[in-house]
Order: C-alpha cells, then structure tokens, then sequence
C-alpha cells in the first residue's frame, strides 16, 4: 500500500557544496530533487568577488553534465568589499545574495566581520539596490554561551543593523530558537528564515546523551525540544517568511569523528523524504510545498519552478545508503533516529 504526494521541484536555499574531489562527489545529491540553491561562499579562500563567483559557479556547472540544476552564487563579506563589485555582480545575474559571518562564527568564517561598523557602507548600497543579506546569526564573544549565542546576536548584532539600514532585505539563516522564530514574526517586512531539514529533527539531547555523537554536531548547535517545537510550528505553519534551507553540509568522517570534529549535517540526499515524513507526522502535509517550493523563491523574487517532484508513502521502510563516497573521503549521511518511510518516486 503506497500513497503520493507531487510539489512544485523544490529549491534549497542554504547549501554547502564545498570544492574539489568532494564537491565532485556530492553535487549530485542535491541535483538530483533540487532544481536551485543558494551556494554559500565559505570556500579557501572564500568567494569574495564576483570573478569568483563566477569561477566557482563554472567549476560546480562542470561537475554537473547535462542536469539543469542552478546553482545560485553568492558572496562573502568581509570588512574589505567592495560594493562596487558586488552590485555589478548582481547587476548581471551571477549573485543572488550576500553572506555575512560573523568572524570565527563556523566552519571557514575566519574572513568574516568583526567590526560591523566598517561594513555599514556595503549593507547602506546593498539595501539601495535590493541585494539580499543571508545572515549565520550568531556572536561568538568567549564570555556567551554557545546555546544563547543566537539569541544574544538578535539583541547585540542584528537588530541594530536592520534599524540602521531599514531597507535591507535580510534572511536569517538555519534559525535554531524559538527567539529567532519570534523575531522573524515581529517584523513587518524584509526579515525571513531559512530552517534546516536536521534541526526540525534533533535537539541537543541527540548530540550528547549516550555518548557524543559527531554526525549530529552542526553549528548553530541544536537546542532544548522546546526550540525545536517552535521551529517545528513555523514550519508547517504556512508562514511565508520560513522556507527551507538544508545547510547541508558535507565533511569528510575523518573530519568529524576525531577530538576536534568539523560542524556539520549532511542532508543533502534524503531531505526531501525527511521533510516529508516530518510533516505527514504533524498533520501538515498539504504545506509542505510552500515550504520547499514558494517561500523562499517568493522571497528572493524569483520565479517559482515550474516541474514537479512526486514522493511516495510506503509500509516498508526506505533506505538509503549511509555514506556517500567521494574523492574526498566518505561522507556520512544524517540518520533521524527512525524508520523512513518516504521517497522520491523516479
């Protein structure tokens, strides 16, 4: 006994692609359900320039023959760009947005911002020019801890730059806390949130009790049940101001499973089952679509994608490989902790 459920192709709006061997062994598991994603720029060195753009964008193109996955640029800002590179990138189509990292915040964000003042003139023509910021919201001052980091950056961090450049469109991205949820909700207009296939899934409790568990280590770090439940209800509540953004992230194991692991969910391959068995289990599956498919395109002003992707039901559980290899090393995929009981239908 199987049933479907067919939605707009769905696009992901927060994607680590990484370079190399391992962008070569994992492009195709978002290609493949995915028809667009935001491509983060946190790269060695990182995506600073729109020439860089444009050279990583033909690097990811040439690993992906004859698919008609589009991959969404983006730049990295630092206290140095220079806004006239960045509005003639966007300009000419090649950048969609641009990321900001508060310096030493995650994963290759040693480049990022430290003094928020000096790249005020960027986010002032940004706003002019109707470029979206994609923000990773968290301080990282010693002195706060790493679970009220999102919060305390709304407060310190966001808050002031929005009132200082109103017209900023700005997404706050893998929100992890319900104070995010209600920040977003607070705003008349310009403020929206991507969340993560794996943080509607797992709290902290999953990443400590039993034994450290590496493959559920991602920054921002996931929080008490009670921060999942209020991302879990802004998901499925067809709010169009949260759509999905996987922040699928691949590192190698060896990477993460040594005594300094690397943050980071892989999601890439099965979100889309995910998403759905998340959904059917809360009663709200007729929003699914809007989340993955008209959100966040809405948002980003661009055209909603006119093919389709049909996932099946079954009784029997589906499975998936749990790694994926690559030249790079293996990559291990997220596990939710339950049978899954969803796919996409060939």
């Amino acid at each position: 006994m199987s049933r479907t459920l067919t939605l707009t192709r769905p696009d992901d709006f927060h994607l680590h692609l990484r370079d190399g061997a391992m962008l070569q062994g994992i492009v195709g598991e978002s290609a493949r359900d995915f028809a667009r994603a935001i491509i983060m720029p946190n790269l060695v060195p990182p995506v600073v320039t729109g020439a860089q753009a444009q050279a990583y964008r033909e690097r990811i193109m040439a690993a992906l023959p004859g698919t008609d996955f589009t991959p969404l640029m983006t730049l990295y800002l630092t206290e140095a760009t220079e806004a006239a590179d960045l509005l003639a990138a966007h300009r000419a189509g090649l950048i969609h947005a641009v990321k900001l990292y508060p310096a030493g915040a995650t994963t290759n964000s040693d480049s990022g911002v430290r003094d928020f003042d000096k790249a005020r003139p960027v986010l002032e023509a940004m706003a002019e020019a109707g470029v979206p910021l994609c923000v990773h919201g968290e301080v990282t001052d010693a002195e706060v801890d790493i679970f009220d980091r999102e919060a305390v950056f709304i407060d310190r961090v966001l808050d002031p730059i929005r009132r200082a450049t109103p017209g900023l469109k700005v997404i706050m991205e893998h929100v992890t806390t319900k104070d995010a949820v209600d920040y977003v909700r607070s705003a008349e207009s310009g403020l929206a949130a991507t969340i993560t296939t794996h943080h509607l899934i797992i709290n902290r409790n999953h990443i400590l009790v039993g034994g450290i568990k590496p493959h559920y280590y991602c920054l921002p770090v996931a929080k008490r049940e009670s921060h999942r439940l209020a991302l879990l209800e802004a998901a499925t509540s067809g709010d169009k101001r949260f759509f999905l953004g996987t922040d699928s992230a691949p590192h190698a194991d060896d990477a993460k499973e040594n005594a300094c692991g690397c943050a980071g969910c892989f999601t890439a391959t099965h979100t889309m089952p995910l998403l759905a068995q998340v959904f059917d289990a809360a009663g709200k599956l007729d929003r699914l679509d809007a989340f993955t498919g008209h959100f966040g395109a809405d948002f980003y002003g661009l055209p909603r994608n006119s093919g389709t992707l049909t996932l099946e039901r079954s009784e029997t559980p589906v499975r998936f490989a749990e790694k994926i290899d690559t030249g790079a090393g293996p990559v291990t995929l997220f596990d939710p902790g339950f049978d899954l009981h969803w796919r996409v239908k060939p």
